[in-house]
């Protein structure tokens, strides 16, 4: 497996970039990392490791995108940026996936302009994968559309069960619509309207409606939304994580007692840390698109980085795009 990563989309760029392939490589994740970038940066970078300098190659890009451009018009002004470039190496069949941790919207512009869609699919969406108490599931929308209705809904619904049946090897994975209630004439008029069409579905395992508070149970596998609630859902998660640890570092440091419970309990506090940690997700897929991106997180560190490699050869080996394209083009 060859994977193209944006060396330069990181808020540390490209430190984390360079480390997270480099143990990517060392690891065995994939064969060979084509790194897109600023040559003699990268090259600066790389020289302070010891690895095989076979499996990373460089792909020079002169510009940059960053988070403050926008979407659309960068992706039109700057061809020559580390993100385009990426995107266009797995275009061209050079790679089997594209990796950034770049501006979501942008990357998910540029992925859509270059791949396109996949034929039937109205609305690409980004699929991100959450810890919960029990075995891993997926959001979507994340962000890519604010403003949806009812059949994009449903069509995320299947995005999300055949994303869920080949990359997690779940046959029929559990679909919940994400809503303010679990009776089917709860929430707004299009969240009543997707409740309709989604227990109307023959070829999905509908399994009703969830509230918020129930997202991290594990009593489903693929949670539908629109992109605006997704990413409010997601940032709040994140931020009570970052408290709820924050806060237990504070109450662990006061006095002896404190750290010596710490202590007693650190496998615990291990166990939790390895469980909700975003890091060891690594990233998120576009799903809809004729191609394999994976989005990260911007303040990804290297072994971010490295799980979003690995999670890209993942979603490659899986046929993921090809098996999303043959279901449309069977009930288009």
């Amino acid at each position: 497996m060859r994977i193209a990563l944006d060396a330069f989309g990181s808020d540390r760029a490209p430190q984390p970039e360079v480390e997270g392939a480099i143990q990517a490589i060392k690891e065995e994740v994939c064969e060979t990392i084509l790194l897109v970038g600023d040559e003699a940066v990268l090259q600066a970078e790389l020289d302070k490791y010891y690895f095989d300098r076979q499996r990373i190659q460089i792909v020079h890009a002169s510009q940059r995108i960053s988070m403050d451009d926008h979407a659309a018009e960068s992706v039109r002004s700057k061809k020559d940026s580390s993100m385009v470039r990426t995107v266009e190496l797995h275009k061209k069949g050079e790679v089997d996936a594209a990796v950034s941790a770049g501006n979501s919207g942008t990357f998910m512009g540029a992925s859509l302009l270059s791949y396109g869609r996949i034929k039937g699919v109205s609305r690409p969406a980004i699929a991100v994968t959450l810890p919960t108490m029990k075995q891993p599931e997926i959001l979507l929308d994340m962000g890519a559309n604010v403003d949806c209705d009812a059949n994009n809904l449903m069509q995320f619904a299947q995005l999300g069960t055949i994303y869920f049946s080949y990359i997690y090897n779940v046959p029929q994975p559990r679909v919940a619509l994400l809503n303010i209630g679990e009776e089917s004439a709860k929430g707004n008029l299009m969240s009543r309207d997707a409740w309709n069409l989604l227990s109307q579905a023959k070829d999905l395992n509908f399994v009703g409606n969830i509230e918020g508070k129930d997202v991290l149970k594990g009593d489903c596998d693929v949670i539908v939304c629109d992109g605006f609630v997704g990413n409010i859902v997601l940032k709040t998660l994140e931020g009570a994580i970052y408290s709820i640890f924050e806060l237990l570092n504070e109450q662990l440091n006061k006095d002896w007692i404190a750290k010596l419970g710490a202590v007693l309990s650190y496998p615990v506090f291990k166990y939790l840390k390895h469980k909700l940690d975003q890091t060891e997700i690594g990233g998120a897929l576009l799903v809809g698109l004729n191609g394999c991106s994976i989005i990260c997180h911007g303040s990804s560190n290297a072994k971010a980085i490295k799980n979003a490699i690995n999670f890209a050869v993942r979603t490659a080996q899986s046929g993921f795009v090809h098996h999303t394209r043959e279901y449309f083009e069977r009930t288009s």
